[in-house]
């Protein structure tokens, strides 16, 4: 089994996302020995922003790359789905930056999505290519988002997250949150409590088994 460890947080050791990506890899890792872990830091190795230069993959596999930036683009961005692809668990650290992911996150999901390698357009729409994969998404937010219709409707991280890995054709899709880390010492305590009780659930076979029973 490969786990993909994703960062996004620019935050460094103060970051929250950062401890609960953490967290929920050693958790993962004490359920499951055996996996191989792979980590991806986006604010340190971010791709840049999706360009024209970026397009190659959206080109007939006989068309030539004609400059050297192309190609260097070209070659990042299979280098990046392959790697997502070859991965059975990928653990994703999503802070919310003015009520999105950080554009580095973008950045690298733009660079997925491939038609052709995670999802391809048919007569009836789109159909996903990467399914059976599990998605943990561990959400930092310095307010509460989660407990009301308002908050919910500004909130395009983990809209975002479940829509983009949804059209990828991933249904295993786990949140761990920790909301209110802005609001004072005992809010903060109490999202880091909250989000710990997550992990010990969504980094195990029995969340999986209950996920496919129910």
């Amino acid at each position: 089994m490969k786990l993909l460890h994703v960062d996004s947080s620019i935050n460094g050791a103060n970051s929250v996302s950062r401890k609960l990506t953490k967290d929920i890899v050693t958790q993962w890792l004490r359920e499951n020995p055996d996996t191989q872990v792979d980590y991806l830091d986006l604010a340190n190795e971010a791709p840049g922003h999706f360009s024209s230069d970026a397009m190659g993959f959206r080109l007939p596999p006989s068309d030539a790359l004609p400059t050297e930036a192309q190609q260097r683009e070209n070659a990042l961005s299979e280098a990046l789905v392959s790697q997502f692809l070859a991965s059975d668990v990928i653990v994703i650290g999503a802070p919310l930056y003015n009520f999105a992911v950080p554009s580095q996150l973008k950045a690298w999901i733009d660079r997925l999505a491939q038609a052709g390698r995670t999802f391809k357009y048919t007569e009836k729409g789109p159909v996903g290519l990467a399914g059976g994969k599990t998605i943990i998404a561990a959400l930092s937010r310095g307010g509460i988002y989660s407990t009301s219709e308002a908050g919910q409707a500004m909130e395009h991280q983990e809209s975002y997250l479940k829509t983009v890995f949804g059209f990828f054709g991933i249904t295993d899709i786990r949140i761990v949150r920790a909301e209110g880390t802005d609001l004072g010492a005992e809010n903060r305590s109490k999202a880091f409590e909250v989000a710990e009780h997550c992990i010990k659930a969504v980094a195990t076979r029995s969340f999986e088994a209950e996920t496919q029973a129910a």
